[in-house]
């Protein structure tokens, strides 16, 4: 398989490369592949809740009730982090 980046694409990709944490461009891009994988497999393994958590927030919003945005990061974030220790093979 061919595939054929914008000149910016490939001078981040570079970028990342020289920087050390990538061996090489493929495993870079294997990489940012594997990991956009595991995002969109979350998001449809969790679409459900996440509708019925936004139509939650819009209720408490309504409310009043609103989260500080540091609040609501951490909760993402542990969210996220839990969906890949328990995926992780």
């Amino acid at each position: 398989m061919t595939t054929r980046l914008k000149p910016e694409l490939e001078a981040l990709i570079q970028k990342d490369v020289e920087r050390g944490p990538y061996q090489s461009a493929d495993e870079f891009i294997e990489q940012a592949v594997q990991m956009l994988h595991e995002q969109e497999q979350w998001l449809a393994d969790n679409h459900a809740d996440i509708a019925a958590q936004i139509e939650k927030g819009y209720a408490s919003a309504a409310r009043g009730e609103l989260l500080d945005p540091e609040q609501v990061r951490a909760q993402i974030d542990e969210r996220k982090q839990a969906w890949r220790n328990e995926n992780r093979q």
